[in-house]
């Protein structure tokens, strides 16, 4: 299932414009691999003179970075330990953490249906309901499975209403209110979710007119959207405007579509959404329910159907791999049964002080809102104390590769980097461990390919917040800045391995 949905992912980030990697996942769902071999910089042992380095990256604002010993917390190293800057999606590292420990390891999403009364016939005599439990990892394919197995079963509909249940989580048109309308990384949240609350939008030139087509595809089943409707305008900008009434609205500027493609739109009532796509792949295997209504509590009534995420760990894996904005969101207030973002962040702000000593100033859970601040100091400190308590942060962190002065990845090189990155236009962090091959102290005391601790975090919050939201997705330099913050980030991190392992 996992395999199956990375490869959904890969589709959420195609658009009818290059899409803005300044505020969405870090990397491509399907890695591609990098070539070419570099040698790692080898520095004289000891503290490093990295102004140049900084000076060169030109990235205004502030750069901050700390480095410490990993065993013993010793600091080695630090730049503006204490400056507060926008962790970005560095935030889903402490967002992990804290849902290992509210949750657990073997915490699991649930999404039930419900009978309020017996099964006769192939007929519930009374209600079907739809029970959402916050899974953000829920996919179309999961979805038709369920269906298919009740099917299988004998259901062939109900006599009373189709209700669905979305309040395990509270309902948010979005995660940040500064971001464009169309962008699928700024998802709305509820208690129902799919497809990370994204409907696939496709367009195609026919016969000199345009042909578009609205659904909820996975890989084995394609159910149209009825709720979500887009129209070609023909305009040069904006590029898309969005309105709100029965359906959701859309329009899209002709002069931006070009032949034809596809990409991702979010949808902003996840509930109904996934209550029209069952009773689609529903009615598809011959179940016959009425239009999904949304039902203010949990209905009494017998358990006919499930679907389970993975494992926590695994949720959590993802979500630090590919850096997924609803999972952090969903996780995050599930972990907290906070009523709003702003109450739930500042509940994982105390909880930080509280297990770390350490204080945060933190929104939301995902770092997409560019309120958020941590510190380079703050954040070092934490993953030394996770590391040496065993919270399991370290085993689910993806490794970013060591790096060479140009930014690319150096293959099969034995260090480890296993770190989080964080990107928002004109901000850009990476905070984790260096992980040689023998991480060891020898007897005498001396440091021998000891672990190393690292918080890098650069920032100019105020160009970032001079964009107009309009243009927040591909904001004019933006993707320059970020390739230099990320290529300064493994300049430093080169040198750090060469200098203390």
């Amino acid at each position: 299932m996992l395999i199956s949905r990375r490869m959904v992912l890969a589709g959420l980030l195609a658009g009818v414009a290059t899409p803005g990697l300044a505020e969405v996942m870090d990397s491509s769902p399907r890695p591609v691999a990098r070539g070419g071999k570099a040698a790692v910089v080898q520095a004289a042992k000891g503290p490093l003179d990295t102004s140049e380095l900084i000076a060169a990256a030109k990235l205004g604002g502030s750069v901050a970075y700390v480095l410490m010993d990993a065993r013993t917390g010793d600091l080695l190293e630090a730049r503006e330990p204490d400056r507060l800057l926008p962790p970005a999606s560095v935030a889903k590292a402490v967002t992990a953490l804290y849902a290992l420990e509210k949750l657990g390891a073997g915490y699991r999403f649930q999404t039930r249906v419900l009978a309020t009364g017996p099964v006769t016939g192939g007929m519930v005599q009374g209600d079907l309901v739809l029970v959402g439990g916050g899974d953000p990892t829920l996919q179309t394919d999961q979805l038709g499975d369920l269906v298919a197995r009740l099917a299988k079963g004998g259901l062939k509909g109900a006599t009373g209403r189709f209700l669905y249940w979305d309040g395990a989580l509270p309902r948010m048109d979005g995660i940040a209110q500064d971001q464009p309308d169309h962008v699928g990384y700024n998802a709305a949240i509820a208690g129902l979710c799919l497809n990370f609350n994204r409907v696939h939008f496709e367009w195609k030139r026919v016969s000199g007119d345009w042909q578009t087509t609205v659904d909820a595809r996975g890989e084995r089943f394609l159910p149209p959207v009825g709720m979500v409707r887009v129209a070609v305008a023909q305009r040069d900008a904006p590029l898309f405007t969005y309105g709100r009434s029965r359906v959701e609205e859309w329009t899209v500027a002709s002069s931006a579509l070009g032949k034809g493609g596809s990409r991702w739109l979010p949808v902003r009532d996840p509930g109904a959404y996934v209550a029209e796509v069952f009773r689609t792949l529903a009615r598809a295997q011959g179940i016959r329910l009425e239009v999904g209504e949304r039902a203010g509590a949990i209905p009494e009534g017998q358990e006919i159907g499930r679907i389970e995420s993975e494992p926590l760990p695994e949720v959590l894996r993802d979500m630090l791999k590919y850096s997924t904005n609803l999972t952090a969101e969903c996780v995050g207030l599930t972990a907290s049964r906070a009523q709003n973002l702003e109450t739930s962040g500042r509940a994982m702000s105390d909880w930080v002080q509280a297990r770390f000593g350490v204080s945060f100033q933190l929104h939301d859970h995902s770092g997409l809102g560019g309120d958020s601040r941590v510190t380079a100091a703050g954040m070092a400190r934490l993953l030394v104390q996770a590391d040496r308590e065993g919270r399991g942060l370290k085993a689910i962190l993806r490794d970013v590769g060591m790096k060479d002065d140009r930014g690319k990845v150096i293959d099969g090189h034995p260090v480890k980097v296993l770190a989080k990155s964080g990107t928002l236009n004109f901000v850009s962090g990476l905070a984790g461990y260096i992980v040689p091959p023998k991480a060891a102290v020898s007897a005498s005391g001396a440091n021998g390919g000891r672990e190393l601790v690292f918080a890098i975090f650069s920032g100019d919050p105020e160009r970032r917040d001079a964009v107009p939201v309009a243009l927040r997705e591909e904001p004019e330099g933006g993707k320059a800045w970020t390739s230099r913050a990320r290529r300064l980030q493994g300049q430093l991190i080169n040198r750090w391995a060469g200098a203390y392992s």
